[in-house]
């Protein structure tokens, strides 16, 4: 009896095509590399981005908030709001650069890299929520 059950099972297992370990590997791999390729690209350095943006940014914008305008916040959706250009990189560096509104222009203050840092942390931490 005990024989006849692990026949069926052995049966059924090969009848639904359990996968051979090197095809999980290959599917394995071509997830991983799916998943590298699907990742945004970005210009800066996260972490050079935080410590510049510590030290500039967050006197206003401490927890992705703003105190000057409580609306126009660094959280996701007043991004894709308020921010010229959608929220990306490339639009938070142009704000970053050349201010606007209320907010001054940090381009003769901050290097292309330290702007371009700054921009990625900005965009990543919308992306993942800001701690308060």
């Amino acid at each position: 009896m005990k024989i006849t059950i692990a026949a069926t099972l052995i049966a059924s297992a090969a009848a639904f095509g359990v996968p051979k370990a090197a095809d999980v590997a290959k599917a394995s791999a071509a997830a991983g590399a799916a998943f590298v390729i699907a990742t945004p690209a970005f210009a800066g350095d996260f972490g050079a981005g935080e410590q510049v943006f510590n030290a500039n940014c967050a006197a206003c914008h401490a927890g992705g908030q703003n105190v000057i305008m409580p609306e126009k916040t660094l959280e996701k959706e007043a991004l894709e709001s308020y921010l010229s250009g959608g929220r990306n990189e490339k639009a938070v560096m142009t704000q970053v650069t050349n201010g606007k509104n209320a907010m001054p222009a940090f381009g003769g203050r901050l290097s292309d890299d330290d702007i371009a840092n700054v921009a990625t942390y900005v965009i990543s931490q919308s992306d993942a929520g800001w701690d308060e």
